[in-house]
């Protein structure tokens, strides 16, 4: 599997695990520390200038999805 693929797969699952759960992965839950470590690696290297285009626009999309289930603060 290439690296592009494994990329793309992992894209794949965390953006259908937040439309099937609508909620991101909790750092609480260990079956959903690959995906959240995976999104946070993603957004360092976009940091760092490193991702390329394509999949620049991908995450940016499933940045969108992420920020309809980020957890507000209940107590304002």
């Amino acid at each position: 599997m290439t690296q592009e693929e494994r990329w793309q797969q992992q894209y794949e699952q965390m953006m259908s695990f937040m439309e099937t759960n609508h909620r991101r992965p909790s750092k609480h839950r260990l079956e959903e520390h690959d995906m959240l470590n995976w999104f946070k690696a993603t957004r360092k290297r976009i940091a760092k200038g490193e991702l390329s285009e394509e999949r620049l626009k991908k995450f940016n999309d499933l940045l969108e999805v992420a920020d309809k289930y980020r957890r507000l603060n209940q107590y304002k």
